[in-house]
């Protein structure tokens, strides 16, 4: 059976980090899981924090009438007077229910509000390295991904931010803590970046959007504290997932909210909702809304995934990797001692260590890892990275 040719272009090209987690199930059925090193995806191992489980079994033990049928398509009331609470608490801002949508997951919200704001032709401006599917994401709305590269610490380059933005640009993309580097922007650049897009805005005379993907807003680490998006731009539009705070990626559960101060709010809010149910999302999924309403103020414990990161980093840096400290999500970026990353990946494999190349990020010459894995994966990968340090002359 023939397969679209944009579909079988995009197969050719696809996702790095899917292709190691394949190969790793591959090598795990020949080898054994416990010989196999898996850095490859961003799947974390951690559990549920216990009060998922106790408002899940409340919920399983008095089940509400009609609690699994369709609700409207953003969402349940109570569920984002919940949110807009907590927001409104976090910013100082007055959200309310309407600036909330349901989503399922990161990746639906970023798909709604694409699908809402973007022309066909219509370019949005991100940061390398990127997450990989953002220029799929695009694609499905008409519109093109235009990147820029990051200044070498990964922080924003904002003159190639600004240089990149024309008639075309409805918005940039922001990733922070950033998946694939755990670099968390700080909060001067993030303003200069949104008088820099109000110029923009004013010259071309339209809305240029902040979109902020916030996947992991609450894995920071060093009491660092993520800037509010919502203070430095009024048409900001940021994206949030559970998949990580509360370790539940399998369950697709996020939501959009959109700044109270952005002009056509609410018009914007009536877009995502429609998109939601027109994408074929239809609503986020109704007993995960139910428990996250109740878990506005949990999230898994951060220390145990600083203490990997330490535990990781300090290794490959006392080996020689050059490595940015990530301060935030659970990934470490580190550039590869040869020039070929993917040559490199192969070389790691080699060692049953499984990363993802720097490419599949639209950053060449590093590795992606993803240390959200038992610890003991971790000990035991390490002697492998050493062996290569030594054979590639690092130390």
């Amino acid at each position: 059976m023939a397969i679209s040719k944009k579909i079988e272009k995009a197969l050719e090209g696809a996702s790095w980090i899917r292709k190691m987690f394949e190969e790793g199930d591959k090598l795990k059925r020949m080898y054994g899981p416990e010989k196999i090193f898996d850095f490859s995806l961003g799947n974390p191992i951690a559990e549920p924090p216990g009060e998922f489980f106790d408002e899940l079994r409340k919920i399983a033990n008095n089940p509400i009438p009609g609690m699994c049928r369709y609700m409207t398509n953003n969402g349940y009331e109570e569920t984002r007077k919940s949110i807009a609470s907590l927001l409104s608490e976090e910013t100082g801002f007055s959200f309310t229910e309407r600036q909330i949508i349901m989503s399922t997951g990161a990746a639906g919200g970023l798909n709604i509000a694409l699908k809402s704001i973007l022309d066909p032709g219509d370019e949005v401006i991100t940061s390398c390295p990127y997450f990989v599917e953002y220029r799929f994401y695009m694609d499905n709305h008409g519109g093109t991904l235009k990147t820029v590269d990051s200044r070498d610490d990964f922080s924003l380059d904002l003159l190639a931010i600004e240089g990149a933005i024309n008639k075309k640009t409805k918005a940039v993309i922001i990733n922070s803590p950033n998946n694939p580097t755990g670099v968390v922007y700080d909060k001067e650049p993030l303003i200069q970046l949104g008088q820099i897009l109000g110029e923009k805005s004013a010259k071309y005379g339209r809305t240029i959007f902040l979109l902020c993907d916030e996947a992991y807003k609450r894995i920071v680490y060093d009491s660092v504290k993520l800037p509010d998006v919502f203070s430095i731009y009024d048409h900001c539009i940021s994206v949030i997932s559970h998949s990580k705070d509360l370790s539940i990626p399998g369950e697709r559960i996020g939501y959009v909210a959109i700044s109270p101060s952005a002009d056509g709010k609410e018009r914007l809010a009536d877009a995502m909702t429609f998109a939601n149910r027109t994408l074929g999302f239809v609503n986020a999924p109704a007993l995960m809304q139910r428990l996250v309403g109740r878990l506005t103020h949990v999230s898994v414990d951060i220390s145990e995934y600083q203490e990997k990161r330490d535990l990781f980093y300090n290794g490959l840096v006392d080996f020689g990797y050059s490595i940015v400290k990530p301060m935030g999500a659970f990934y470490l970026f580190p550039r590869c001692p040869i020039d070929d990353d993917v040559a490199f990946v192969r070389a790691l494999q080699a060692k049953n260590i499984l990363t993802a190349p720097g490419r599949g990020f639209g950053r060449p010459g590093h590795i992606r890892i993803a240390y959200c894995v038992e610890r003991r994966v971790i000990e035991a990968s390490l002697e492998g990275f050493r062996e290569l340090a030594i054979e590639y002359g690092m130390r």
